[in-house]
């Protein structure tokens, strides 16, 4: 490929400060060492670049030995959405259990412990919270990562959940914007269509991001959505009515803004990534978000040489592209002072879970927020070792599928010799054929959304009755079974609450 200018030019910093791409491995490779020298201003982490609190503590302290201002960002909701912990699940529940809660103080400091580990492990920019009002109860992408449907709630946890995070020095950044909730699409696969009003706009999905910018969150991720009422035309991301005329101007957002990752094929399969970003930028966003798929040099340069070329014929202006680096650099500057400051914890000390005040709010969280419906006979715990039939649908790509999910293993710990087996598209006769005797406690996840898990499910309480029903996603589905638990998430601790529910030591 050809570089079009010098490393050391002033546009050719601009346009790489504006990027925040990923890697591959678990410490800095060479090449994104050598792009921070040379101006690039954000990193992305993901699960793949992470293995313990340690290792990640020392790959922040590679990045910022070479620049000490780097922004280090990561994709950390809690619950199902967990890259801290994407092989053991996540010490904290998703907004869903929180904002079943409904306790304001409690979601503010799930954000704040949250942050702390974060801020220990030289993370300094979260890209969450999630904002969106989930009020399409079919949406296959947000979920249990919405606080919930009613906009009210929605907004007054997402001002905790920033109050948290940015209590302890992370910067927030509330997604996505104007609002990823009612849609049947997953812009990871596709570009979702609103139609809707804008009186609908303004009452639902706008209520938390106004919400959001009037506490003071530091940051704002767009989304890949086409919403009719305001550009018929352009999704989110790339249009300047959205991220210019109403974040901007209308509801006086002064941070950054970030787009969410430019790979997805809502914006790449139309767009491609190169035009993609420029439209971005030109739209307003400050920060290329890329390296969920994409995550190598070559990303990093074609994405630069893009933005520099789109300023040198004059299609970006040069003025946009410099007030998004400045606005980059601005928050990189807010989050070294916090740093300065010794916000948060000593960097390196441990962070697992039960070593500092408030350390297990997570599981706190998590209990409070089980609900436990009891069928028509008597419940009897469990009490021997059972049998665990999870119902498993496909993970969406945020969520992934590395993460574990479920109740066995935290039954196992209660109940040595739990055994587990995981179906999708199955019938019920296969998981009674593997349970025998023993008890069943069947998970499901989203059950009102799998015709599927639903047919298995009812043979396997027709022949079984006295079968335990957790639901770890959405509680949508009427409850069903000898007794119903619906945790809402499948974060580890919702497991481990579930599992004490099961045998009847919680709740």
């Amino acid at each position: 490929m050809t570089t079009l200018v010098h490393g050391s030019d002033t546009l050719t910093r601009d346009a790489l400060t504006v990027l925040q791409p990923g890697f591959v491995g678990t410490t800095a490779p060479d090449w994104l060492l050598r792009r921070i020298g040379e101006g690039l201003s954000s990193v992305g982490l993901f699960g793949r670049n992470i293995v313990t609190p340690e290792q990640l503590t020392a790959l922040t302290a590679q990045l910022r030995a070479e620049r000490d201002d780097v922004l280090v960002a990561i994709d950390e909701e809690g619950g199902d959405v967990t890259r801290l912990e994407v092989k053991q699940g996540s010490s904290f529940p998703g907004n869903y259990a929180l904002g079943s809660v409904d306790d304001v103080e409690l979601t503010r400091a799930v954000a704040r412990e949250l942050g702390r580990r974060l801020a220990q492990c030289g993370v300094d920019l979260n890209w969450a919270p999630s904002a969106d009002v989930n009020s399409n109860a079919e949406n296959p992408v947000i979920g249990v990562r919405s606080f919930g449907p009613d906009p009210d709630l929605v907004a007054r946890h997402t001002v905790a959940y920033v109050d948290g995070l940015q209590g302890v020095g992370v910067a927030a950044c509330t997604k996505h914007f104007p609002g990823h909730g009612d849609t049947n699409v997953d812009s990871h696969d596709a570009l979702p269509r609103i139609d809707v009003d804008l009186a609908t706009l303004h009452a639902r999905e706008l209520v938390p991001f106004r919400a959001a910018v009037a506490a003071g969150t530091k940051a704002v991720m767009s989304a890949h959505i086409l919403l009719s009422a305001l550009d018929p035309h352009r999704p989110a991301t790339l249009s300047p009515q959205i991220l210019t005329g109403l974040l901007r101007q209308e509801l006086g957002f002064e941070g950054l803004i970030v787009t969410d990752g430019m790979e997805m094929q809502a914006v790449s399969a139309t767009y491609g990534i190169e035009r993609g970003s420029v439209l971005a930028i030109a739209a307003g966003a400050d920060a290329i978000c890329v390296g969920g798929g994409l995550c190598d040099e070559d990303t990093v340069l074609r994405l630069r040489d893009a933005l520099v070329n789109a300023v040198r014929t004059g299609e970006l202006p040069e003025e946009r592209l410099a007030d998004a680096a400045a606005r980059v650099r601005a928050l990189a500057a807010w989050t070294q002072a916090h740093r300065a400051r010794g916000a948060g914890s000593v960097p390196g000390a441990a962070v697992q879970e039960g070593t500092a005040p408030g350390a297990d709010i997570g599981l706190v969280a998590a209990r409070r927020a089980l609900r436990v419906t009891r069928g028509e006979r008597p419940y009897t715990p469990v009490t021997s070792a059972p049998y665990v039939a999870s119902f498993t649908p496909v993970a969406n790509f945020a969520v992934g599928d590395e993460t574990p999910w479920g109740i066995a293993a935290e039954l196992e710990r209660l109940l040595p010799g739990t055994e587990t087996g995981s179906y999708d598209e199955t019938t019920a006769d296969t998981a009674l054929a593997a349970a025998g005797e023993r008890r069943v406690v069947a998970v499901v996840r989203d059950l009102h959304r799998h015709p599927w898990m639903i047919r298995a499910l009812d043979g396997l309480l027709a022949a079984r009755p006295d079968t335990v029903v957790v639901e770890m996603g959405l509680n949508e589905a009427e409850p069903r079974g000898a007794l119903h638990i619906a945790t809402h998430g499948a974060a580890r601790v919702c497991g481990r609450a579930a599992a004490e529910a099961v045998v009847g030591t919680g709740a």
